[in-house]
């Protein structure tokens, strides 16, 4: 007997065109299923559809028949299937609702009125399991948004589900963090429902691919197969990065010399020195919680440095990790014409940029994640800094646009410095010209971080 059955299922949020559009597929007990498709095809509302909460909680048109253990979701309202399904969303920011670490994750099982003396020991090993066991006394606004994301993914496995939904699992995780956290998630016995742009991270470890696009699923297959046609029919799923030659560099434009930041008590920034000069693109990466946010935003002012000092020569602006919970305007062109005197001409012009043509009239809310990174992303490109620093720009991302986003990067690239904090190997490898690593790991909360001898391409004798 299937697990889960969709049946010729459409559904439109209100007021909006179809998200999904005459959908089938069945899912098997312990079958992991791998989603791709362009951002806003619908992948993750096909997500929640099997937790019913496309239509009980977004409303809208909805049409046809899922059925998750032989109930019908039409019928079944989402907390009644919490003892089945469990959700890692795409933005876990949204998804907390305690102030501490393990209350996160013991929340759900106090829900689903798991013995108390069983709540603790469940909650405390499924954060081990995630690499997040240190974690468990801190407050949640605390963490980094990757530590973040591994708490809600503990909370999901300590629910013991049948069906683990998983929507951009990865989407802010660095590499090792990423396959750990896909390792445990193909590990816990439950079927495996899971969106993701970046394909190489599951495509041979899942049991099957659906390719969704405009709501529509265009290919359903194997592995071995889904690599030979993606390769045919969306190539950029697949390709690899092309080496860049080495950048023309002109003057300084950000210098940090032996900065140090402390939140508190907690030392996250501990004396690196860096240097990026106008016409590189430079990557900074490194695990989860080792500072790469807080050295980006004292490169770009957003934060003074305890010790040490931070140059800056020109006009800095900053992409923040999560620009959706900034959005202020009403219109799309709106918000990106926000930072440039209301010009909307100029607006509409960057939107078309980053691949937003048409959809100036569009309230930014009703876009998906993907769109509204990609808006934040044009209202910051709009305002033509001397310093562009970006925090992971390419989360919900898929790769047709990553790759339009590298070569718009790359060509404005002698106009301007650009700092680039990515956990996407693969992006920094097509776009920057040169890697700088963090030290420290996300394992061990109270670790100090400096910077450490790493660096690739244009410039990189390693003396940074």
């Amino acid at each position: 007997m299937a697990l889960a059955t969709v049946e010729r299922v459409s559904f439109a949020y209100p007021d909006s065109e179809p998200a999904l559009r005459d959908v089938s597929f069945s899912l098997e007990p312990g079958e992991a299923v791998l989603v791709l498709g362009p951002s806003g095809s619908g992948k993750s509302t096909l997500l929640r559809a099997l937790a019913a909460l496309v239509p009980h909680f977004h409303g809208g048109r909805f049409s046809g028949r899922v059925d998750v253990l032989g109930r019908d979701t039409r019928l079944t309202r989402p907390a009644e299937l919490a003892d089945t399904v469990a959700t890692l969303f795409q933005d876990p920011e949204d998804q907390v609702v305690m102030a501490r670490v393990e209350h996160e994750v013991a929340f759900g099982l106090e829900n689903l009125g798991v013995a108390p003396q069983e709540i603790r020991p469940r909650a405390l090993a499924a954060l081990r399991a995630v690499g997040a066991g240190g974690l468990a006394a801190r407050p949640t606004y605390e963490l980094s948004s990757g530590e973040l994301q591994r708490v809600c993914f503990a909370a999901a496995l300590a629910l013991r589900p049948r069906l683990l939904l998983l929507d951009e699992p990865t989407s802010q995780l660095d590499p090792n963090g990423a396959a750990a956290l896909v390792g445990h998630a193909l590990e816990a016995g439950a079927a495996v429902f899971v969106t993701e742009h970046r394909a190489e991270r599951l495509l041979d470890a899942v049991d099957r691919i659906l390719f969704v696009e405009d709501g529509r699923i265009l290919l359903d297959a194997d592995p071995q197969r889904a690599r030979a046609w993606l390769a045919r029919e969306r190539p950029a799923w697949v390709a690899e990065p092309t080496p860049l030659p080495e950048p023309a560099l002109d003057e300084v434009v950000v210098s940090v010399e032996d900065a140090s930041f402390a939140y508190g008590g907690r030392t996250v920034v501990d004396r690196p020195s860096l240097e990026v000069r106008r016409g590189e693109i430079v990557a900074l990466t490194g695990p989860n919680g080792s500072g790469k946010t807080t050295l980006a935003k004292l490169a770009a002012g957003l934060l003074e440095p305890a010790g040490g000092a931070v140059r800056r020569f020109g006009r800095a602006a900053y992409l923040s990790q999560d620009p959706g919970r900034y959005l202020t305007r009403d219109r799309a062109d709106e918000e990106v014409a926000l930072g440039i005197g209301g010009d909307l001409e100029r607006g509409h012009r960057w939107l078309a940029a980053v691949g937003l043509g048409g959809l100036q009239h569009r309230h930014p809310r009703d876009l998906s994640s993907g769109e509204r990174e990609r808006l934040a992303l044009a209202s910051v490109l709009a305002v033509e800094p001397d310093l562009l620093v970006l925090d992971e720009p390419t989360r919900g991302v898929d790769p047709q646009r990553k790759a339009e986003l590298a070569e718009l990067l790359r060509a404005a690239a002698p106009k301007r410095a650009t700092l680039l904090v990515t956990h996407d190997e693969t992006f920094a490898a097509a776009t920057a010209h040169r890697s700088v690593a963090i030290g420290g790991s996300s394992r061990d909360p109270n670790a100090s971080n400096s910077l450490l001898l790493a660096s690739r391409g244009a410039g990189s004798a390693g003396d940074d």
